[in-house]
């Protein structure tokens, strides 16, 4: 993303007060300063005004992420972490973040109601496999004509960014930045089977940019 518009959105994570915690303002000018993933995101969802339900929204960046971009449709948040939820709404607040609504909750056993688009960006390999195909099939029911399910994660390809990938998602959790340890990374060609099996058209992308992470834009929408 470029470094003003980075900057301009993560100027929401400031702290209020001149001594307050700037790990999240730190953390979100970066991640959007190396990480391909929400121009990718916003890319992918150009073009559709479908409700969006982001499964495991962390700090909310997508939201500000699709106002920057020009993008109005509704967006709903959840994730597991009420911390993170919580922080979310006030940066949404600071930012000016219309038409944004943020809540926790846990997604390995419960999902909510949508009609819509839906994301699920870096969260399945942090769900138990019986779980992760409820919420696949979960998502695949919401969508709606014209809507899309956009999914980032990192696949099990027996690659050595498969590997680095795993690395790096265990140390998130050491550090207690994400509350949960890897479970099951995906394989592509179960992925496209359950879309296909559902009726749609899937497109698969590499989505690392300059990262050494495996990680993938997958798209997919009715036919």
């Amino acid at each position: 993303m470029p470094r003003e518009q980075a900057a301009d959105i993560a100027g929401a994570f400031r702290p209020a007060t001149r001594f307050g915690n700037r790990w999240d303002y730190y953390y979100t000018r970066s991640k959007l300063r190396s990480d391909p993933l929400y121009p990718g995101v916003c890319d992918a969802l150009r073009g559709s005004d479908a409700p969006l339900l982001d499964l495991g929204c962390g700090l909310g960046l997508l939201a500000h992420a699709l106002r920057a971009d020009g993008q109005t449709l509704p967006y709903r948040g959840v994730d597991n972490d009420a911390g993170k939820v919580a922080r979310a709404r006030q940066a949404a607040a600071r930012g000016g973040v219309a038409d944004a609504v943020f809540d926790t909750m846990d997604l390995a056993t419960t999902l909510p109601a949508h009609r819509g688009s839906v994301t699920v960006l870096d969260v399945l390999q942090f769900i138990p496999p019986a779980a992760q195909a409820r919420l696949l099939d979960t998502a695949i029911a919401m969508l709606t004509p014209g809507a899309k399910l956009v999914i980032r994660t990192g696949l099990d390809d027996g690659s050595g960014r498969a590997r680095i990938t795993r690395y790096a998602d265990l140390f998130a959790r050491a550090v207690g930045w994400m509350n949960a340890a890897p479970k099951h990374y995906p394989e592509a060609e179960s992925l496209r089977a359950r879309f296909d099996a559902a009726g749609l058209a899937s497109q698969f992308m590499p989505l690392s940019g300059n990262t050494p992470f495996n990680n993938w834009r997958i798209v997919a929408v009715k036919r």
